[in-house]
Parts: C-alpha cells; structure tokens; sequence
C-alpha cells in the first residue's frame, strides 16, 4: 500500500503500521522481522523510491510516541526498538548527505527525505540527552558534521537551509527534543562528557564553516507576506526584510561554538583572537540587515536588534555572551595584570560587542525598565532567565565600578542624542515656518547653548571619579525645565488655546505641525528613556524623603563645585539609578508572591544578591 497512488492512503497506511509497531513495543511483543528486514533494504542505499521515506516516516512516528510516554520503562523500550537499526542509520547517513544535489531531476523527493532524516536525527540526538541512550547512531551528526554543513552549501530552497540550520543551533544548545519531554526539562544537566567531547568537535566545525565563507550561501532575505496566494499584486511591491530567524540561529551558532570551545582549554590570547575574528565576521553579517544600523560606538547592541523578536535566543545569547566574557576574565587575570591593561580589556569587549554590562543594560532599555518584565521572566519556564539573572547579580557584585562607568556612558550618549534630535526638529522649524515662531515645544530639549552645555558637562564627567561629576547650574536649570510631563509639551507643540483655534492655521503650517509632532514624539520617546514619565517625576521628588534607595543625608554625586539638592532631579534619572531602582521593584514584587506562596521556586538567594546590590549602588552614592 505504501506504492498507492493515493497519498492519503499510503500515509494512513504508514501511520497503522507505525501505531502497530509502538503498540508491539510497549506491549514487549517481538518487532516483525520482515518490517525490520524491509527498513534494513531501503535504507541500505539512499534511492528516490516512496519507500525510503515512508521507513523514515515510520521510525520517527514510533520514537515521537515513545517520548510521549510516561511510562518509566521508555528508556528500555527505546534501546529495543533501535537496536536492529544502529548501524543501518549511519550507512543512510553516509549514502544521503554524498547525493550531488544539481544531478537529480526531481529535487522534491531528495528534499523530502532531507527533512524526514532530519527529523529522526533530532530524536536521536534528544534520546542521547534526555534518555541518557548511547548507540552509534546518535553521534552521526558529531562524527561527520561537515556533511551536514555541505546541504546547506547546495543550490537548495532556503527553508531546507533554515531547518538544517536551527537543528544545528538546538543540538549546541542540547535543545533537541525538548518539545517532545513530558514535564518540565531540567536545568541543570549531569555532566556527560563523551557529549562534551562530541559538542566541541561541532563547535570546531561550525568555526571551520564560518571560516571558510558559510554565512556568505545563507539566503538572508525573507519573501514578502502574501494573503490568499503567493504571488505580489501589481502595484503592492514591497522590499522584503531580512529573515530573522536565519540572523538569530546564525548569531547563536557562533557564539555558542565560541564559548564551547572557550571551554575546553583555549589559552587567553587564543581567544581573544578567535573572539576577534569570528566576533567582526558576525557583525559584518549582521551589520546591513540592522535598521537603523548598529551604532559604531556601543556594538553590543547588536544582540538585542537581532533577538528582539524572541525572548528565549535572546537570553540564550545573552548568556553565552556572558560566559565567554567570564571565562576570558578568568583566564586574563591568571596571566596578567588586569589592572594595567584596564581601558584595552574595555574597548576589546566592547569592539566585539560582549560585554555583559552593556547586553544587559540594553535588554533593560528594551523593556522599558519594567520589573513586572523580569518577574515574567523569572517565573517562566520557558527560558534560562534564572541562571542568566544569577550569574550577572554575581558580577555585577565584583565589578560595580565598570558598571557605573558605562552607565555613565549611556547617559552621554543619549544626551547626544537628544541633542542630535533638537537640531533635527529646530532645522524642520526653519525649513517650514521661516516666517513663524518656532514652537514652544522646543523648550522640551532646552536651547542649544544650554543643551551644548550639557553635553560638555557629560564629556568632563567621563574622566571624573565614580562618585563625582561637574555640572553647571545652567546645564542642570536646563535639564529641571526638560522634566516637563509629556501632556503639557504635547500641548506646547502648537499652543492652542481651543480647537476653533486650529482650524484658523493656514494649511501648510497643519503640515508643518503635523510633521514636527512626529518628530517630538520621537524625541519624547529617548527624553523618556533618560529623564522617565510625568508620574516618575512626582515619586522622584519625593524619593529621597520616603525611600531607602538614596540615604537622605546623602549628597548628589553630580554636584562638586556647585550646590545642588537631594531632589535635583538629574541625580535620579540616569542608567544606573533606573536599573536598581527596577530591581527594587522587583525585589518588593518576588517578597510579595513569597509571602502568599504563589512564587514557584524559594527565592531567598535571589532576594539577598538583589539586596546586596540596592546596598551597594547606596554606598556609591554616599560622598567620600
């Protein structure tokens, strides 16, 4: 039946004859040998016969069906059912992946049997992990990587691509099968280091590929979005963007094999160069596919522009970005002088966009500083938050000075760009309304003397003391006046008393108007991120009379030479005052949910590192 015409009566053929055989397992009823006989023939040689197929098929569906099973004998009836095929598997392996894919006529049938192989080598690989099996056959793929690599090499749709692709991202993130594991997959893996070897040989490999030009064959740009067919009508032509799931497995398959390899004994200048190569590779793919493009001076905000899509690549990302950064620290400051090459060890972090500071400060841009966020996070079981979360509070314990220097660094930065904003909206002012005032929106960012200003005050502060900075009066007037709550700057942008008033505008100042408001909320959108919403402005003006986060008595650490008070409000709204002041929310939000048993895990650990951390950031504040 399985040589039936009829499709669907071939694969219901297939499916009762796979539900049979799962059935004989469980049932412990000896396998037919004239089943085991016919796999055994067709999958000897690869051939574009139905057949092959249809015996890939089948073995998949049985393994799928074990997995689901909660019976505790899985393992054994797995290794029963393997058994006869283990050497079978490997001569398929070997006969497939040597196919010359321009020779074939019809591509279709090789394509399929690809992607059913494919799927069978995943639960392979997922028994090897979960079910702690160990058979030839599960370690194909780590034996003879390059023969996968070659696919994806070949003139082949970029879907093929795409899955040979992700199910190399899965296997060096021992994420294989995990949809298939019944219950929540543990953590925290027993060491098993005949994987640990067989991983680093695909680390190698993948590091090999990217060498020698891979991520120059990946089909990059996604088609664009069609509803009801595939084809563009006339007329709606649009530029398809990037297809970010390549960006993302792509990403994540360097990285990891970096930290992989990082892990097995490379020397500290080893991986500095490899970090080096491989890292500047990586962002030159990445780079064009970026918009608006990565900023020249922080590329560490390429990981959260590529993973912005998915929280779990992007926490898996973020984590291996940060074990790379701490097994090079180790290793540099077991042979040499970490102190004396400081300002080198900075810029080589953050040139090849790791540095774990800086990751996760953008992680926290990108939510808005939203503790609720990071408790969604934390409660999740659907990513490696906790461990990330862990092991960053850990180094940000020990290295707290660089911390609060880089914060320091967005700080300027985004005053920058603030600035680069305000010319933007005062030059379309002049374009369009040469003949009218200029709107008082403008007063949001301040005059440019005043806003130049400010910038200058944050140039000097980046070679002042942790605790110190200069700041004119009249830089920080400026920056008082730019705390206005959005409603009345949205109101200021044209100023009108009533709505009779607008319709008196002449209609080429509507459009000015129109224009400009779009650019001020833009604008408002980067104020917000550094000076926070009309709400915050009211706690803040009240923070250091009812909350413990800054001590009362303590002074500003922005004022030296002149006299500023504990509520000046650019004391509160920089980077590092917003990241302990989200993990005091976080730390209240966690101690809640304890206290009514709702959190699911004891988070007594996690409380104290985030106390710890409150207390130093009160410290840093406190004047010498």
């Amino acid at each position: 039946m399985f040589q039936n015409s009829d499709k669907l009566l071939s694969h219901m053929a297939a499916k009762c004859l796979a539900l049979l055989l799962y059935f004989q397992l469980k049932e412990k009823i000896t396998l037919s040998n004239s089943w085991i006989s016919f796999c055994q023939k067709n999958l000897s040689e690869y051939s574009e016969s139905d057949k092959v197929v249809h015996c890939l098929w089948m073995l998949t569906f049985v393994i799928k069906e074990i997995f689901k099973d909660t019976c505790s004998q899985k393992t054994e009836i797995l290794k029963q059912f393997l058994t006869p095929f283990d050497t079978i598997f490997e001569v398929f392996y070997n006969s497939l992946f040597s196919q010359h894919f321009e020779n074939h006529q019809d591509t279709s049938k090789l394509i399929n049997s690809l992607i059913c192989f494919l799927e069978l080598l995943e639960l392979l690989i997922a028994s090897r992990i979960h079910l702690k099996l160990h058979f030839t056959c599960q370690r194909m793929l780590f034996l003879k990587p390059s023969c996968v690599f070659d696919v994806i090499t070949w003139p082949i749709q970029a879907f093929v691509k795409r899955k040979f692709i992700i199910f190399i991202k899965k296997c060096l993130l021992c994420k294989v099968g995990e949809d298939l594991c019944r219950g929540s997959v543990p953590t925290f893996m027993a060491p098993d280091h005949p994987l640990d070897v067989d991983l680093l040989a695909l680390a190698d490999a993948v590091l090999q590929a990217v060498d020698l030009g891979f991520l120059r064959t990946l089909s990059v740009y996604g088609k664009p979005s069609c509803f009801g067919g595939d084809e563009v009508q006339p007329g709606c032509e649009c530029v398809p963007g990037p297809d970010h799931v390549i960006l993302r497995a792509a990403s994540l398959l360097i990285i990891r094999s970096l930290e992989i390899k990082f892990q097995n004994g490379a020397s500290a200048n080893e991986m500095k160069v490899d970090l080096q190569r491989f890292m500047s590779e990586l962002l030159t793919f990445l780079k064009p596919h970026l918009q608006p493009s990565l900023r020249s001076h922080n590329l560490c905000e390429w990981l959260s522009r590529v993973f912005i899509e998915q929280d779990d690549d992007m926490l898996e990302a973020a984590k291996t970005a940060m074990g790379i950064y701490l097994k090079l620290t180790r290793e540099c400051e077991a042979t040499e002088s970490l102190t004396q090459e400081k300002e080198m060890w900075n810029h080589h972090t953050h040139e090849n966009g790791y540095n774990p500071h800086c990751i996760f400060l953008f992680l926290l841009k990108n939510i808005g500083f939203d503790s609720t966020v990071l408790l969604d996070f934390l409660i999740s079981s659907e990513t490696c938050f906790l461990e990330y979360f862990v092991r960053y509070l850990k180094l940000l314990q020990k290295d707290w000075d660089n911390f609060f220097s880089i914060c320091k660094y967005f700080d300027i930065t985004e005053s920058k760009d603030n600035v680069n904003i305000c010319c933007c909206i005062s030059s379309l002012v002049q374009d369009r309304s040469s003949n009218q005032t200029e709107p008082s929106s403008l007063a949001v960012l301040g005059n440019h003397r005043d806003a130049h200003a400010w910038v200058s005050w944050a140039s000097e502060a980046s070679s002042e003391p942790l605790n110190h900075a200069v700041m004119s009066e009249e830089a920080q007037a400026t920056l008082q006046a730019n705390s206005l709550s959005p409603q009345r700057t949205s109101q200021s942008l044209v100023d009108y008393e009533t709505s009779d008033d607008s319709e008196e505008e002449s209609t080429d100042q509507r459009l000015a108007n129109s224009r400009l408001t779009s650019l001020h909320q833009e604008a408002m959108k980067k104020i917000q991120d550094t000076i926070g919403t009309s709400r915050d402005k009211k706690e803040l003006s009240l923070e250091s009379q009812s909350r413990s986060l800054v001590p009362k008595e303590s002074n500003t650490p922005f004022s030296v030479d002149c006299d500023i008070g504990p509520n000046n409000i650019a004391s509160k709204v920089g980077i590092s005052y917003r990241t302990v002041k989200c993990f005091e929310e976080l730390q209240g939000a966690i101690y809640r949910l304890q206290k009514k048993n709702l959190f699911p895990y004891n988070p007594t650990a996690l409380l104290k590192l985030l106390k710890h951390i409150e207390t130093i950031y009160n410290r840093s504040m406190t004047p010498l």
